[in-house]
């Protein structure tokens, strides 16, 4: 009859016998010497038929007057029934007319196997598909990117690759190529600048020498370390940031670049702004957004308030840009994130008119909104 039991365990026992046996014998020496030690119901011929216990395997060896080998039994009753027949089966003493010794070697847990093989399996996988999602979404999100968060332009006599808030940001962030560029536009950053090689370019240590603060924000690699050490050999730097390590400034998420820049602008908030610093135009919209800033910070969340400052709604912001597609009436949007492009678009076909977040990307044709952060009404 054949096997058709779910294997749980492979009992597994060597054996030593007095004498040249074949492999034929063994298996009768089982079968034969363990029936009616255990009850009938334990019998191996009647597990085999209750499809308890699968064919055994047997593998010999011999020399000139005695034999060896294994035996393994699949099972796939409970532990105990294994460790009773694994029991059974080394009190034989005889196969034939020859003095043997049968001995466990090991009890093995199929499943434990199977569930190792599976989780092993499951990372390649996550490797293989992860790696080409992000990699698909990457291109995606820099085509976006490029068009909407801004253009990489060129600064001094050897162009190097820059965004256009490094001439007017009070402070700068060095980086190491144009793709660390593009990569903080998107994270709404529109002030670095590209070293572009160890080597400093003079017209880099001209332009930090006019700035109040200067970032330096390098790749977790050991090029990145030897870069900081020369670049800090020529230019003051306020501030040493990495990259995770093993990784470069290009290949973080908008989120962890914030991450890792959050220390550096909440310091430099506080040294730029005090609390309640701000015009009168601007007061009373600071007074409407410091109601709601201490329940919305941290929440990653975004809410629409009407003409009358009376909430309409609450949403994450990842369903932000849907919501206002089917809302109407909003006049504020304040959210616990960034404005970035496509928000701001959203925002004109609704009709609101002034949106606050924590940061402004480096966006186009923002006529028609009011856009400000919560550090220009003094909130923070």
């Amino acid at each position: 009859m054949p096997y058709t039991g779910i294997v749980k365990y492979h009992v597994k026992l060597s054996f030593e016998v007095d004498g040249l046996v074949e492999r034929a014998d063994i298996i009768g020496a089982v079968f034969g010497q363990t029936e009616g030690l255990l009850g009938p119901e334990m019998n191996l011929n009647e597990l085999q038929r209750a499809s308890k216990v699968g064919r055994i395997e047997v593998e010999i060896k011999t020399t000139e007057n005695t034999t060896s080998g294994t035996a393994l039994l699949p099972m796939s009753t409970d532990v105990d029934t294994c460790a009773l027949i694994a029991a059974a089966i080394e009190s034989i003493d005889k196969v034939g007319p020859f003095d043997c010794k049968f001995k466990l070697d090991a009890i093995d847990d199929v499943r434990a196997s199977k569930k190792e093989d599976i989780v092993r399996r499951a990372k390649e996988i996550k490797q293989k598909w992860s790696t080409k999602s992000v990699s698909e979404g990457d291109t995606m999100l820099k085509d976006v990117n490029e068009s909407s968060a801004g253009k990489v332009s060129e600064y001094g006599p050897n162009k190097l690759p820059c965004s256009s808030g490094i001439y007017d940001s009070p402070w700068i962030i060095l980086v190491e190529g144009r793709a660390d560029i593009l990569n903080l536009l998107r994270a709404g950053y529109d002030n670095a600048l590209a070293i572009e090689g160890a080597k400093i370019d003079e017209s880099i240590k001209d332009l930090c020498a006019k700035k109040d603060k200067v970032v330096a924000f390098l790749d977790g690699d050991r090029a990145g370390g030897f870069i900081l050490k020369e670049l800090k050999s020529v230019v003051k730097v306020d501030y040493e940031l990495r990259a995770d390590e093993g990784i470069e400034v290009e290949e973080l998420t908008p989120q962890r670049v914030a991450d890792i820049l959050k220390d550096v602008t909440d310091n430099l908030k506080n040294q730029t702004t005090s609390p309640k610093q701000v015009s009168e135009d601007d007061k009373p919209l600071a007074d409407i957004t410091s109601k709601i800033y201490k329940d919305l910070n941290e929440t990653l969340e975004a809410i629409g308030l009407d003409s009358n400052n009376d909430q309409l709604f609450k949403v994450p912001i990842s369903e932000l840009v849907d919501k206002l597609s089917t809302q109407s009436g909003i006049k504020y949007l304040i959210l616990d994130g960034i404005i970035t492009q496509r928000l701001l678009d959203g925002a004109k076909q609704s009709g609101i008119e002034c949106i606050i977040g924590h940061r402004v990307a480096n966006l186009s044709n923002t006529d028609g909104v009011t856009l400000k952060t919560f550090t220009d009404l003094g909130i923070s």
